[in-house]
């Protein structure tokens, strides 16, 4: 796991050295530099060292004739099937990394190697013999790739920061991006705040010739919809995920590095952590207690995991941090992430990535994915019951979404009937993404000055939501269609995001076997009703990991990774808001009506409206402006 940088067309007067430096963290092991400039061509490498420990693995890595040149972050968890293919072949090899498998694979088979790689990875390959620089993202997204052009130069790095190194002047701000932060609390799509850099999308890739893109396509789709739901009882699901899963966790342990795991001791982290100590009993896990960090609708999640530890014998280390900490990290965590996500649950990987650092571990496997392939999140139960309103009326239905927003805010159960009741007008895709909404346009749009709606114009914040949808089959059951949305946004352009830029800022791996691609093909082959049961969520993975978890930690209530902001944002935060979110400041950025934001503030701490999460969203977009343009 590592960091690149590189540039192509007219670089002369681009400095790499700089941008590497932003991403130390990275790889903080090693680094290396390939330089061209008849070429025009530079490629940068951070190396966190994970296989291959020796000089055999550095990168960039060259072919032995030299004209094939390779910058690498990932993991290639079949490199090793692969290996042996190409050894077949004919292929000499001279290290034992899966770094020079994938530049192997590339050798012989060109662009055509993305459909056999099964991994994590973010990479570009310099090809002299066709002047061409070739970058690809993988399937899900796990690793971030972001890139711009500017001034006659293609510049790619993994983290923005070192983007804005290569080019300060890529400070122009994305407005459509900016009012999709506020709506979705994350930016659907290809968007960043800044108007000329790129996300370059899951499962995408791209040819550069002298600066210039000329192509780009998506080398994967996802199975919903295409992969024929052929399983016809509980026990081949049943059966069929924890074989893949199991599959899954043995792939993704193999590193020269010790490898632990996360263990929040919901369902997700504990299937993984059951499977892996299995064949390593010694595997370390890792945890956070955030003390006075309880609120209305969070549960302590501390003695769940130490009671799946105890049952599984396994070490778990505990880091403890105190709620003020999280306040006090805001803007640390604004500028690790690139971009303004108003989510607290990045600086729970930071800490716990910090101890496992500390502790020699430097590779953790993760639960993330688990919902997002199998459901588990409130809104996927919320849907499974969504067509008994379609009895209703459209003007009863118009009737109770009016009355959504006069329910007391300040109780848990309140605000999710009021979520529900909130889009029940809408029909067909736009309800559907009405769940994914934590603000809606009415509200935004009264918070915006006139020049940011001018800017806007009918930009709708969740087109690129809706253009996936309409590419979709019509006759996909809407639960199967949310998942989709999860797995190519949500997790993306959120969650996996988050994880890899807090891990990596503490130099550690972040490896998620839910998500291998054998396990998301099979999970499409699932019907729904094995995933959402009634009002069970997950149920063929609940029902997969019974001989192995005590039944009150596989049914156990549904709880965020986060932390109490409503009541931060209301009490602990309630000094930061007014400083950052200051009159003078909403003035001198352009961006919000000081009036209208001080109207929401106030409406907040009485309990008219739900609106924590749209003001910690301001603050973070005004913290990120500060650091970033």
């Amino acid at each position: 796991m590592c960091g690149i940088v590189g540039c192509n067309g007219a670089i002369e007067n681009i400095n790499l050295m700089p941008a590497l430096d932003r991403i130390a963290h990275r790889g903080p092991d090693d680094s290396g530099v390939y330089e061209s400039l008849k070429d025009g061509v530079r490629l940068g490498h951070r190396r966190l060292s994970i296989i291959d420990l020796s000089t055999a693995g550095r990168q960039p890595m060259a072919d032995p004739s030299g004209q094939v040149v390779l910058t690498y972050n990932g993991e290639i968890y079949n490199y090793k099937e692969l290996r042996r293919d190409l050894e077949r072949r004919g292929y000499r090899f001279r290290g034992h990394s899966d770094t020079e498998v994938l530049l192997a694979l590339y050798m012989l088979e060109g662009e055509e190697l993305l459909g056999r790689l099964n991994g994590i990875f973010a990479f570009a390959i310099w090809d002299n013999r066709k002047r061409t620089l070739f970058l690809a993202r993988d399937a899900l997204g796990v690793k971030p790739l972001y890139w711009a052009t500017v001034k006659g130069a293609f510049l790619f790095s993994s983290e923005i920061k070192s983007l804005i190194e290569l080019e300060p002047t890529l400070s122009e701000l994305d407005v459509e991006a900016i009012d999709r932060y506020l709506t979705f609390l994350w930016c659907p799509g290809s968007g960043t705040p800044l108007k000329s850099v790129r996300k370059l999308e899951p499962g995408n890739a791209i040819i550069v010739r002298e600066g210039t893109v000329v192509r780009c396509w998506q080398w994967y789709n996802l199975p919903t919809g295409r992969a024929q739901q052929t399983l016809d009882s509980g026990s081949s699901a049943i059966e069929g995920v924890l074989e893949h899963l199991r599959d899954a966790v043995n792939r993704q342990m193999v590193a020269d590095v010790p490898v632990g795991a996360f263990l929040s001791g919901g369902l997700d982290s504990s299937a993984i952590v059951s499977l892996a100590a299995q064949d390593h009993p010694d595997l370390r896990c890792f945890t956070i207690d955030v003390k006075g960090g309880q609120d209305d609708g969070h549960v302590d999640d501390l003695p769940y995991a130490r009671k799946v530890a105890r049952k599984l014998g396994v070490r778990l280390d505990v880091v403890t941090v105190g709620a003020g900490q999280f306040a006090q990290d805001l803007e640390r965590m604004i500028i690790q992430l690139d971009e303004p996500l108003a989510d607290p649950a990045p600086l729970n990987v930071l800490y716990i990535s910090e101890l496992a650092r500390r502790e020699g571990i430097t590779v953790l496997l993760s639960g993330a994915g688990g919902d997002d392939l199998f459901t588990g999140y409130r809104r996927h139960r919320a849907l499974r019951f969504d067509n008994l309103w379609g009895w209703a009326p459209l003007e009863i239905r118009r009737l109770l979404s009016g009355i959504a927003p006069l329910m007391d805010s300040r109780k848990s159960w309140t605000r999710r009937v009021s979520k529900i009741l909130s889009g029940i007008e809408l029909e067909g895709n736009d309800r559907l993404i009405n769940y994914f909404r934590w603000a809606k346009e009415d509200l935004l749009r009264s918070l915006y000055t006139p020049e940011f709606k001018r800017q806007l114009g009918a930009s709708r914040a969740a087109e690129p939501l809706l253009e996936f949808l309409r590419n979709m089959p019509r006759d996909i059951d809407p639960l199967e269609l949310m998942l989709a949305l999860e797995q190519r946004f949500f997790l993306s352009d959120h969650n996996l995001l988050y994880t890899d830029k807090m891990s990596m800022a503490a130099g550690v791996e972040v490896r998620v076997p839910f998500l291998d691609l054998d396990l998301v093909k099979f999970a499409a082959t699932i019907p729904v009703s094995y995933k959402q049961r009634y009002s069970t969520g997950k149920w063929v993975l609940k029902k997969a990991m019974e001989p192995y978890l005590p039944k009150d930690i596989i049914y156990r209530p549904k709880t965020g990774f986060g932390a109490p902001i409503r009541r931060w944002v209301r009490h602990d935060l309630r000094e930061l808001v007014g400083d950052i979110l200051s009159e003078q400041s909403l003035l001198n950025r352009g961006l919000f009506e000081p009036a209208s934001v001080r109207r929401l503030i106030k409406d907040n701490e009485e309990g008219r409206v739900d609106g924590s999460y749209t003001i910690l969203s301001l603050l973070c977009i005004e913290l990120w402006c500060r650091s970033f343009t």
